[in-house]
């Protein structure tokens, strides 16, 4: 499977806004100042790839107010390219999460009512040229409700009959799904799409109906149709299969001041290195570093790391370890 760098990468899915009580530490209910950041997995994604040199455009759509606008501007800010994210008036809104920056008993608040990013269909896949791009990314979350789920299944097909890959970040959200059962269903069918397939034990576990069945899935995943699955545990590193082989690698310990946006920076470190011709299993420590990074930083789409300063950090860092 070839990616690369000379296009830009369409991802499907949600932007939002983030809210991270002030200063570091502070609980939301004592709060009296907060920091406000785009965020949104997807939305997350391109930032992080554009921060690699990467291009990237995102598809969805935004409420037509000033939070969907604030949205739009964060878009242009860095650099994502948006032609095809559309608004959506009435009483969708956008996605707000309210995170806070800490690690012990950390809470994060999503309101996710009446998603605008739930009410992209088919129209909004129209004029789409996929031979501009270099892959197809989305994250699970966008599976989730109809119309969206079948307007992300059929740019399935289309990016597949188009020759594009599709990287799939499982990205199980409880709260988004009508049933644990539907959510199951719905993420076995896009696995078996989806050329490059993310998810840690938990969610593995999930698809495969019980935990300790998770990595078992996952290589069947990598035997049957997937030529990369990449099982995430945590402090424990990942595994990442393909038909031929295993590669077990650590993590970059940090101090974190907070656990969001990890798997966002992942997947954006993790293409960005594959699409620049990094091994795979370089591009999955480069990957995790960036996770590493990210979390000792307040917000996710303004704490995506620089290729420069993943680079300084890697040079500075003693390691990848397992614990």
């Amino acid at each position: 499977m070839n990616i690369s760098s000379d296009k830009p990468f369409l991802v499907i899915g949600r932007a939002g806004m983030d809210f991270y009580p002030q200063p570091v530490g502070t609980k939301t209910e004592h709060a009296s100042e907060f920091f406000a950041c785009l965020g949104g997995s997807s939305a997350n994604i391109c930032v992080a790839l554009v921060k690699h040199g990467c291009q990237a455009s995102l598809l969805t759509r935004v409420s037509d107010d000033a939070v969907g606008r604030f949205c739009l501007n964060q878009l242009d800010h860095y650099g994502v390219e948006r032609s095809l994210v559309s608004t959506v008036g009435g009483e969708a809104r956008n996605s707000l999460a309210v995170s806070e920056c800490t690690v012990e008993n950390h809470e994060t608040v999503i309101y996710r009512n009446g998603a605008a990013d739930f009410e992209m269909t088919t129209d909004d896949l129209t004029g789409v040229d996929w031979s501009a791009y270099a892959g197809l990314i989305t994250t699970g979350t966008v599976l989730a409700a109809e119309p969206s789920r079948a307007a992300a299944f059929e740019a399935f097909e289309r990016a597949r009959s188009a020759g594009l890959p599709l990287i799939f970040d499982v990205d199980y959200r409880p709260y988004s799904w009508k049933s644990a059962a539907d959510a199951a269903q719905t993420y076995s069918r896009a696995g078996s799409m989806c050329d490059v397939i993310i998810g840690n034990d938990v969610e593995f576990g999930f698809m495969a109906g019980s935990y300790e069945q998770g990595v078992e899935k996952a290589r069947e995943l990598a035997r049957s149709s997937a030529a990369i699955v990449i099982y995430k545990m945590g402090e424990k590193g990942a595994m990442t299969l393909t038909a031929e082989q295993e590669i077990s690698t650590g993590i970059y310990p940090a101090q974190a001041i907070k656990p969001t946006g990890a798997g966002d920076s992942f997947m954006g470190g993790f293409i960005a290195s594959l699409a620049n011709g990094f091994t795979l299993e370089d591009s999955v420590l480069r990957g995790s570093a960036c996770a590493s990074i990210v979390v000792t930083r307040v917000g996710c789409a303004p704490a995506m790391p620089t290729a420069d300063e993943l680079e300084e950090f890697l040079s500075a860092h003693p390691g990848p370890v397992s614990v």
